[in-house]
């Protein structure tokens, strides 16, 4: 919660004028708490994987021929049931674990300093943090997801979230109980050791569900715009490495390919 009662206060305490966003930042969050501030973790993140899904799913089942000649595993189709069906599934997980972990690990994200208060980032502190949990996440979940492929890990864990060969944006959380827990270490390393405003918080979890959804969309889109970026992997790459399944030993990347490349376990597509 703010430390002040109008924006008069909190333009004396900054010794200038508060920017628009600010002003904006201040008339919401004024009188949250911090927790509650927090806690629209949980709403986006059920927002996102209900909605960002939703276009290439619908495109899918209406079987468009344009639409379908980027299809990465033309072969398989799955049914509105079957998409629903893993709706369905991903949304229990989201309400028995996601939910309630995100509502117990506020003490955690309160000792490492993640703040709400203002001056408000600027765009480029954003930029270079999202740059560092991005990377930072990628390396450990490169190495957690190595650890998931062997005999033990996918047998008793990761082989849940292999159901789908040909995966679809709703199954990008698909996963056994232990894995979210085990894969939410990496997400929450980068803002501990760069730790940031609430905003840039709520932007990386965003963003970072947004991009698995993409990874796991079973379309290599030609516009779309994580192909500019230097070293991702994207559908195509991933795609490759749920249609081995079990005995895959490559293309672990999460976000990047940098750690495939460097420790020879990279493998462009089908």
């Amino acid at each position: 919660m703010l430390p002040y009662a109008t924006i008069g206060e909190a333009e004396a305490a900054l010794n200038r004028t508060l920017t628009v966003a600010e002003t904006l930042w201040f008339n919401y969050s004024k009188d949250k708490s911090d927790y509650f501030l927090y806690c629209h973790n949980i709403i986006f993140l059920f927002v996102i994987f209900s909605i960002v899904p939703l276009p290439v799913a619908a495109a899918e089942l209406l079987r468009s021929s344009g639409f379908d000649r980027y299809k990465i595993q033309p072969k398989i189709k799955l049914s509105s049931s079957e998409m629903f069906a893993c709706y369905k599934n991903v949304t229990k997980l989201f309400f028995l674990i996601i939910g309630p972990l995100q509502l117990v690990s506020y003490p955690a994200v309160k000792f490492i300093g993640v703040r709400t208060g203002l001056p408000l980032p600027s765009a480029w502190e954003i930029l270079m943090q999202l740059i560092v949990y991005f990377v930072v996440e990628d390396y450990l979940n490169y190495w957690m997801h190595r650890w998931l492929h062997s005999k033990w890990g996918y047998e008793k864990i990761h082989n849940v979230h292999h159901e789908y060969t040909a995966p679809i944006g709703f199954a990008a959380p698909y996963a056994h109980w232990a894995e979210i827990l085990l894969l939410g270490i990496p997400s929450f390393l980068g803002p501990a050791m760069v730790p940031g405003h609430m905003i840039t918080l709520w932007l990386w979890i965003a963003l970072r569900q947004i991009e698995a959804i993409d990874t796991h969309s079973g379309y290599d889109l030609p516009w779309t715009p994580t192909k500019y970026i230097p070293f991702y992997g994207g559908a195509e790459y991933h795609d490759y490495h749920h249609y081995v399944g079990g005995q895959s030993q490559s293309n672990f990347a999460s976000v990047f390919t940098y750690c495939d490349y460097i420790y020879g376990t990279d493998k462009v597509s089908l």
